[in-house]
């Protein structure tokens, strides 16, 4: 636990998760506001009641809980608070808040035709089922209020909705333009780089979006706001903005000049790619280093420098 500022402290949960521990954020104003809200475990709720005795509260005063995005580790205790009655965040939460089936049997069918696509192989099947492990930590609900860019936060009007697309489709941040404060989830991390994950369309979307073009946009966004710190979902508060998004931006640059020199020697499928940038973490983190894999061929393809063309049912890349 931290107090940051009269009105913002940080609670640190734990989480099953190999990205450790998760931040929450207590927010004083008009009303006591909780931006996201962990994982669900009975340690993880557990260890943010004891920071709320702490702090004087109860959970039963918790007036409303802000999402930055839909990951089960921000999600977890979404209704572990009886008087929350605003549940607010980015309208693309909602299908994963309320198990839509229907969205849930798309996004099953999305990453099977996905990997197929992309040249992965058969043995690598039984890898779907796993994608579902996660949502055993996630909370469930309905949003009450949906939020977009330039939205004020209900009850904190200081703090500005940033759109931050990119790690997840349901990702926002809130900056604080008096001084600079920036709450930013997952889309700002000073230990690792987030990974810009491939989602599914949704009803009225034709094309999937591009992760990572999205996530370099929006980090470039970040630096015009002013902002003097970070306060991220995970890890350190971040105070050199200015110098890390450069250095991140520079690191994804290079994973990419990578991919490209791999396929100015012959064209490749995503997946044998992959195989090449991560031999190591494929076998267990297939969805993950696949999103990294697609997000660095987006990428390439956005600048103009590789061109895709199917064959027999699966991508391929070759550099232009």
């Amino acid at each position: 636990m931290q107090v940051l500022h009269d009105k913002i402290t940080k609670l640190t949960i734990p989480t099953p998760f190999a990205v450790g521990d998760t931040h929450v954020y207590l927010l004083k104003g008009d009303r006591l506001s909780l931006i996201d809200a962990g994982v669900k475990t009975k340690e993880a709720w557990e260890t943010l009641k004891a920071q709320l005795k702490v702090l004087g509260y109860h959970p039963n005063d918790i007036e409303q809980i802000i999402l930055t995005h839909h990951h089960p580790d921000h999600t977890g205790l979404i209704g572990q608070f009886p008087r929350a009655e605003t549940l607010a965040g980015h309208k693309n939460n909602d299908v994963w808040l309320t198990r839509n089936q229907e969205f849930f049997r798309r996004h099953e069918q999305f990453y099977r035709d996905f990997f197929i696509s992309s040249g992965v192989p058969e043995s690598f099947k039984g890898f779907l089922k796993k994608l579902e492990e996660p949502m055993h930590y996630a909370g469930e609900g309905k949003l009450t209020t949906f939020l977009e860019e330039h939205n004020q936060l209900p009850g904190h009007e200081e703090w500005q909705v940033i759109d931050t697309k990119g790690h997840a489709q349901s990702h926002l941040s809130f900056f604080r333009e008096k001084d600079g404060a920036f709450i930013g989830g997952d889309h700002v991390m000073g230990h690792i780089t987030p990974n810009p994950i491939i989602e599914p369309t949704r009803k009225g979307e034709e094309e999937r979006a591009r992760p990572l073009v999205q996530y370099r946009s929006n980090l470039l966004k970040c630096l015009t706001l002013g902002i003097s710190t970070v306060y991220p979902g995970h890890g350190e508060n971040i105070t050199n903005l200015d110098e890390l998004v450069p250095n991140q931006l520079k690191r994804q640059e290079q994973r990419a000049g990578k991919v490209l020199d791999m396929l100015q020697v012959e064209e490749q499928t995503p997946f044998h790619i992959c195989e090449k940038l991560f031999p190591k973490q494929i076998d267990k983190q297939l969805d993950l280093t696949m999103s990294e894999t697609i997000g660095q061929l987006d990428f390439l393809e956005d600048q103009g420098k590789v061109v895709k063309a199917m064959n027999n049912g699966v991508y391929y890349y070759r550099a232009i």
